[in-house]
Formats: C-alpha cells, sequence, structure tokens
C-alpha cells in the first residue's frame, strides 16, 4: 500500500513540463523575435509606407496595425507568464489564474480583401502573428486542460467477485 502511495505521488503531469521543453523555448523566442521585429518595422518602413498609402487604406494599415499590436501584447504577456513558471518564479496554479487577463483570441484581423491592400511586410507580420496565435492557443489547451479523472487503481477481479457474492447471497 506504501508503495503505491509513493508511486502515485512521484507522477509527472505532462502539463507542468511543458514549460521546461525545447518548444516552449523555441515558441518564445520566435514570439518574441516577431514583437521586435513587428515594433521595428511599424516605427521604421512601416511609416513610410503608411504615409504612401491611399485614404481608405491608410486607415486600413492603422486598424490592422493596432490589431497586430494587441495580438503580439497579448502573446508576448502569455509567453512571459509561462517563462516565470519555467523560471520557478510561480506556479503552473498561479500563472492559471493569471493568464485569465490574457486573451488569446484577441484582434482577428479584418476582411481579407482589405488586408491584400496593405504593404507586403505588414501583411507577412500579421500572417505570422496568427500562426504564433494558434499555436499558443493549442499550448494553452495542453497547458491547462482540466486533469483527466483518474481510477483508482485496485483489484479489477473485486467487482467480478461481488457480483458473485451477491448473486449467491439472494
Amino acid at each position: 500500500m506504501a508503495d503505491r502511495s509513493q508511486s502515485e505521488s512521484a507522477l509527472v503531469l505532462f502539463s507542468e513540463r511543458l514549460t521546461n521543453s525545447a518548444a516552449f523555448g523555441t515558441l518564445f523566442r520566435e514570439g518574441m523575435d516577431l514583437v521586435e521585429e513587428t515594433a521595428a518595422y511599424l516605427d521604421g518602413d512601416g511609416r513610410t509606407e503608411a504615409k504612401a498609402l491611399e485614404r481608405s487604406v491608410s486607415l486600413t494599415y492603422a486598424t490592422e496595425s493596432m490589431r497586430l499590436t494587441t495580438r503580439l501584447m497579448q502573446l508576448a504577456s502569455w509567453l512571459l507568464l509561462h517563462r516565470a513558471v519555467k523560471e520557478g518564479e510561480m506556479t503552473l496554479t498561479q500563472a492559471n489564474r493569471e493568464k485569465t487577463k490574457v486573451k488569446l483570441t484577441a484582434a482577428d484581423p479584418g476582411p481579407e480583401d482589405m488586408i491584400e491592400k496593405l504593404p507586403q511586410q505588414l501583411q507577412d507580420l500579421i500572417a505570422r502573428s496568427m500562426s504564433l496565435q494558434a499555436r499558443v492557443r493549442r499550448l494553452d489547451i495542453s497547458i491547462h486542460a482540466a486533469p483527466a479523472e483518474r481510477a483508482p487503481i485496485g483489484n479489477p477481479l473485486v467487482p467480478q467477485l461481488n457480483r458473485l457474492k451477491a448473486a449467491f447471497e439472494q
């Protein structure tokens, strides 16, 4: 009996280890690099390209750049929160409570026909941010899924024996 208690307490939850994986490290670096690349673009070439756009497309540019920034800030918040778990600065339970403030569904882009009118570099940043968002959402579901109910470990013959006993006691 004591052996079973020790083995059950030694169980490792996959969700608790995901933030320590190489995949999370790669995703974190990719996300932070995309945030920096987007900021550099919007402060540099993006400003120049925006000034050359027609008025209606310029409004779309402003709207989509704000959506892009919002999306990336939410993703960066999620990534930083889970890096804190990796670094031992908070537990996964604490991160789960805090992540309710992060909106991984925030700022979906506008209609495709309007996006196509934007400068190519902005279109690429939007597409990459959407891909990153989809990957983070899948990882979020894996990490924060409710733990499955475990059936108690016992002798599988006991239910059968109980049925036989009940049948003969009648």
